[in-house]
């Protein structure tokens, strides 16, 4: 019988998890740029970070998720700490979601929403159809999750010593808890979790009084991804990460000293147990999102003091960018630059972290340097339309030529970027494939790497500065790196030829010289465009 049990509930719980990974997907591909872009809305008002952090977590279908993407925005600079706090605080209530929908006695509709979602996912005609039927496919499977879990769970009705177990959970809470807490950490989501909590009281095989401390435990469970995720991060990340974990530490402490009344409260909301639960789980994140909306000055002053540290403070989207001003050309082409050197200081430190993650196999940065790719991607959009916008205004002929070397400038650095993430993607594939390099291929890496860096950076600051004779020293450098390309390349090729290098290893170490040159083919134009300046 145990087997019997465990395979049926562990079958159970897959066709939940993978359901609720199906419907992110379908949710994620419907809501398009939108949803890559839906943290742009984040003010300083905290209010509107709740409100996103909801609804990104209703499309990931997970506050862990969530959790991670602050922390690695807060690792990237793209969101302040009262900002991912919000937003953590919203993903709390919007993992409720989940719960709600799986509480109610709709199962009923778990075929029928696979037929209807699997025909209009292969069948649909357009992207946005196949989008919605992936998204009720992976409803459907949520809900045969639930029903497999809980006609799995059923014979455990007989067993006294789990009836002991949970009457154990009623009597003392903070074990409850703890269980509760462990067993999230172990699946990581808390869906899945409170999944499974919802379905062993539709069996009737816990009670209301044993199911709370469950619940509240797998809101604390639930930030061990966070916590995972601000490891080796800057001091911004880390303190987002401790905030998720108190955020939910905090709450559970407060409701566990007024327990009674909270439970007393929670059962008079519905009639049936598993709809008590989903309540107990939405009122839990609802107190707990007023309770530190109200002391959230006082909330950023405790991370901080947790996690001591120099924060740098870094907005989101666009800084310098100001449409009041570009009926002031001189000032507003001012501002684009002071943004495009932004952006080139992003793309440089993207160079250097692929390169990094390339030669040291340290995947834990590829979230970063995404994160980075969408940003420089964003902004010079945003460069280009600001600049596009103030070409309509009255300039003189230098300003005119000032505006046009900005928007080439931004298309090179974005080009950047993109050849960044491709270096980002062979080293993923080294790793993953565990393909081998020879002391001889690093080394020759490191020291091409480091001669393209110095042409960015150097580049970067001829820009800034308008060092022409630094710009003239980055182009004379051109030469220089395309004839070690050739170089490296045919040794590289000879090594293959003689069977010395893995010929997998051998394409992706050409692949990299390639992405490499172009990297300094793009330093070399903008610092040509230093020296087009009069």
């Amino acid at each position: 019988m145990f087997w019997e049990i465990a395979l049926t509930t562990l079958g159970g719980l897959g066709l939940f998890l993978f359901g609720i990974q199906i419907m992110a997907s379908g949710m994620q591909k419907a809501a398009g740029d939108r949803f890559r872009r839906i943290l742009e809305v984040l003010t300083n008002k905290p209010v509107l970070g709740v409100i996103t952090g909801i609804l990104v977590t209703i499309l990931v279908q997970s506050s862990s998720t969530a959790s991670v993407m602050v922390v690695g925005f807060a690792n990237a600079g793209l969101m302040n700490l009262s900002q991912a706090i919000s937003v953590i605080i919203g993903a709390n209530v919007g993992t409720t979601v989940t719960a709600q929908l799986v509480s109610f006695e709709i199962w009923v509709i778990a075929l029928p929403a696979i037929a209807f979602g699997s025909l209009l996912n292969f069948f649909g005609r357009r992207r946005t159809q196949r989008y919605i039927g992936q998204t009720v496919l992976g409803l459907g499977l949520l809900f045969l999750g639930m029903i497999t879990m809980s006609d799995g769970m059923s014979p455990l009705r007989d067993l006294d010593a789990f009836y002991d177990l949970l009457v154990y959970f009623s009597n003392y809470p903070v074990l409850g808890i703890l269980a509760g807490a462990i067993f999230t950490a172990l699946i990581q989501s808390s869906s899945a979790a409170t999944g499974v909590i919802i379905a062993l009281t539709t069996q009737d095989l816990i009670p209301f009084e044993a199911a709370v401390p469950l619940i509240l435990g797998t809101n604390i469970g639930t930030s061990i991804t966070a916590i995972l995720a601000g490891i080796g991060a800057n001091v911004a990340a880390r303190r987002a990460a401790a905030a998720h974990v108190v955020f939910n530490v905090v709450g559970v402490v407060l409701i566990l000293i007024f327990l009674t009344p909270f439970s007393e409260l929670v059962v008079h909301t519905a009639d049936s147990v598993p709809r008590q639960v989903a309540n107990t789980h939405t009122a839990f994140n609802l107190f707990n999102t007023l309770v530190f909306l109200v002391f959230l000055k006082y909330f950023n002053q405790l991370i901080c003091w947790v996690i001591p540290g120099d924060g740098e403070k870094v907005d989101f989207g666009p800084k310098y960018l100001d449409a009041r001003i570009l009926k002031t050309p001189a000032v507003a082409i001012g501002g684009a630059k002071q943004e495009l050197l932004r952006m080139a200081g992003i793309a440089k430190e993207m160079l250097d972290e692929s390169l990094e993650l390339f030669q040291k196999g340290d995947l834990k940065k590829i979230k970063h340097i995404d994160q980075m790719e969408e940003l420089v991607d964003g902004l010079e959009k945003e460069i280009n339309v600001y600049l596009s916008e103030l070409s309509q205004h009255s300039m003189t002929q230098q300003q005119t030529k000032l505006v046009s070397n900005l928007m080439s400038a931004a298309n090179d650095l974005e080009r950047i970027g993109d050849h960044a993430e491709n270096i980002m993607q062979l080293g993923e594939m080294k790793v993953e494939d565990k393909l081998p390099f020879s002391n001889t291929a690093i080394e020759e890496i490191k020291g091409f790497g480091n001669k393209i860096s110095w042409m960015l950076k150097n580049a970067i600051t001829a820009f800034e500065t308008n060092d022409k004779e630094l710009a003239y020293e980055v182009i004379k450098q051109d030469d220089e790196v395309d004839d070690q390309e050739k170089s490296l390349r045919n040794a590289h090729i000879e090594r293959i030829n003689t069977k010395k290098c893995y010929p997998s290893a051998g394409v992706i170490f050409l692949d990299l010289l390639s992405n490499l040159e172009r990297v300094g083919d793009h330093a070399k134009n903008i610092a040509e465009l230093v020296l087009e300046e009069n």
